[in-house]
């Protein structure tokens, strides 16, 4: 995935969750950026910090442009949370993220499915008559190479590892897909000190057949692409950073 218009910026604050101040480093101006990840990011979002701001003027739009990366010492994290999706559809087509389990090619790939009272991210069916679903979240947040999922409590991530949870019992297949929108990550997991009822659902998942997968991506200031696979360990201890 490619952005069409980057331009580089410093971080100056964040007066909301919607919306950042920054200064163009080519002209020193003042702006105002959309900011495309409604998480609290204080790890990364310091004063001075290097952002990618893609510029996208319309009529019909309050702000110019978007918020879309951050760079945490060598390293840029994307922060568009419209581009997990697409990135995790891409590469199931392509074969690059692996479904395990599966015993067919994937002939039929839908996405914003909607399933009973739910609406999955990525419907699929296989030439081996087999059926299921993949729902994918964004990972932002890292501390010492560890990556982990939320940054802040979500009541939508939580419903949606249950509806997994009644997907796999009512014989689809079911996975949960972290697309780690940074490079340098040696495990992902959940972190439990944030929303502890997330990691209790998830360890419940699991001992239902639900398969947890996660995959880091190369990122720069204006593209992110899906990399290889990274263990996930629901056990693992993270350190909030923030």
């Amino acid at each position: 995935m490619q952005y069409s218009n980057i331009q580089l910026a410093y971080f100056i604050d964040r007066p909301n969750r919607f919306i950042a101040h920054c200064r163009l480093s080519e002209t020193g101006e003042i702006v105002v950026a959309h900011v495309k990840n409604t998480g609290r990011g204080k790890e990364v979002f310091l004063v001075d910090a290097l952002v990618a701001l893609n510029y996208q003027p319309a009529a019909t739009r309050k702000t110019d442009y978007d918020l879309v990366a951050v760079k945490k010492e060598e390293m840029w994290i994307n922060i568009d949370s419209q581009i997990p999706n697409a990135l995790a559809a891409e590469a199931i087509l392509n074969r690059q993220i692996k479904l395990p389990g599966l015993k067919g090619n994937i002939t039929l790939l839908k996405r914003e499915y909607r399933y009973q009272q739910s609406k999955f991210d990525i419907y699929f069916e296989t030439d081996h008559a087999e059926k299921g679903f993949v729902e994918v979240k964004g990972m932002t947040l890292e501390n010492q190479g560890i990556g982990a999922f939320p940054d802040a409590p979500t009541i939508r991530g939580l419903k949606h590892v249950n509806e997994l949870i009644h997907a796999k019992v009512a014989g689809y297949f079911s996975y949960l897909l972290f697309i780690v929108q940074f490079p340098k990550v040696t495990v992902a997991t959940i972190h439990r000190e944030m929303q502890p009822a997330l990691a209790e659902t998830m360890a419940q998942a699991q001992e239902n057949g639900v398969v947890v997968l996660a995959y880091n991506c190369q990122v720069s200031p204006d593209t992110i692409e899906v990399d290889h696979e990274v263990p996930f360990n629901l056990y693992q201890n993270f350190n909030d950073p923030n």
